[in-house]
């Protein structure tokens, strides 16, 4: 109940009071582009500085390898659970929106974190980074095959001549791989969040006492102002998911908490402390509603972007900011000791 009070977590509860009443309240979209930008680099700034506090420990390594053996896991997953009940395209592109990760989620996490004096390593930022990309890689990697599959399909049921027209399709239709990782690698948002990582790294202390005002003092505001357009985006998007299958439904609701559950035992195995392991539950129950479904809108045509996109934001996302991480927190906290 702690965490509804909050003032962030209020604004976006008011965001999506707004969105579902139909108001005309809207943040522009280069308001919030800049908003975003600013969380991003300011949470690559915080993890520099607490990475050059406290160096490159056997936990940060442990850490990031448990974040990018859960980002092959849970889409590989999810797919193979998904494909039983919708077409495999959608299935794919499901699993890898729910294979990715959430920015604001984890930014949400940091703030609840900090706002309890709860101890946490600045190097989840990092972890949150590594994590994007493996679920995107995968799900083109699917899309493809898939393809050739139809492809191969449709030349024995056509003959030579079906055949050759299949595999015509197939190259237009297909997207080549060294391209998605190009355009994973340099995408914006991620590139300032790593670059801003390594600068607070560089400038250590004297570093982090000239930017505490930009990263301290301003991030709470902005942050509640960012979540009251995330509210606002959330309840536009809640109608898209009405008349979906009810198993699409209940995976929206309950996917994240295994993947949360999957997170928790890898922590425990990799002896991870309770502050890292509980961003560890958030990030693997998060979605992700901006990276994703814009290269799944490309990748992978044949998906549809109401489901996966309806399903991140209109359901996951609120849950989680709402409900998700308070629980992931004390739970990480109750199970495994300070």
């Amino acid at each position: 109940m702690q965490n509804l009070l909050d003032p962030a977590i209020l604004f976006f509860v008011f965001g999506v009071l707004a969105g579902l009443l139909k108001s005309n309240l809207e943040i522009p979209p280069q308001i919030s582009r800049f908003l975003a930008l600013y969380l991003l680099m300011a949470l690559g700034l915080k993890g520099g500085f607490a990475l050059a506090e406290s160096g490159l420990t056997t936990e940060v390594a442990s850490s990031l390898a448990c974040a990018v053996a859960l980002a092959v896991a849970v889409p590989a997953i999810g797919y193979r659970v998904l494909r039983r009940f919708v077409s495999p395209f959608d299935a794919l592109a499901v699993a890898a929106t729910y294979g990715s990760v959430s920015a604001v989620t984890f930014i949400t996490a940091v703030q609840y974190l900090e706002t309890h004096g709860l101890a946490f390593g600045g190097h989840m930022a990092a972890a949150m980074a590594l994590m994007e990309s493996p679920a995107i890689i995968l799900a083109v990697v699917l899309a493809n095959t898939v393809r050739q599959q139809a492809a191969a399909t449709r030349g024995v049921s056509l003959g030579a001549s079906g055949a050759a027209l299949a595999a015509g399709g197939l190259k237009s239709g297909g997207i080549s791989i060294g391209k998605v990782l190009h355009e994973s690698f340099t995408d914006g948002a991620q590139l300032l969040l790593l670059g801003a990582m390594a600068v607070g790294m560089l400038s250590g202390d004297a570093g982090h006492t000239a930017m505490k005002p930009f990263v301290g003092d301003l991030f709470k505001g902005l942050l509640a102002f960012f979540l009251l357009d995330m509210g606002l985006t959330a309840a536009r998007n809640m109608p898209a998911v009405r008349g979906k299958s009810p198993l699409l439904l209940a995976y929206a609701v309950l996917a994240p908490l295994a993947h949360a559950g999957l997170a928790l035992g890898l922590s425990l195995m990799a002896g991870l402390g309770a502050g890292n392991a509980s961003l560890l539950m958030v990030l693997a129950a998060s979605a992700s509603y901006i990276a994703v479904p814009a290269v799944l809108r490309h990748a992978v045509p044949e998906a549809s972007p109401s489901l996966y996109f309806g399903m991140s934001l209109g359901i996951t996302f609120p849950l989680n900011i709402l409900l998700g991480i308070p629980v992931y927190i004390h739970l990480a906290h109750a199970v495994i000791a300070p």
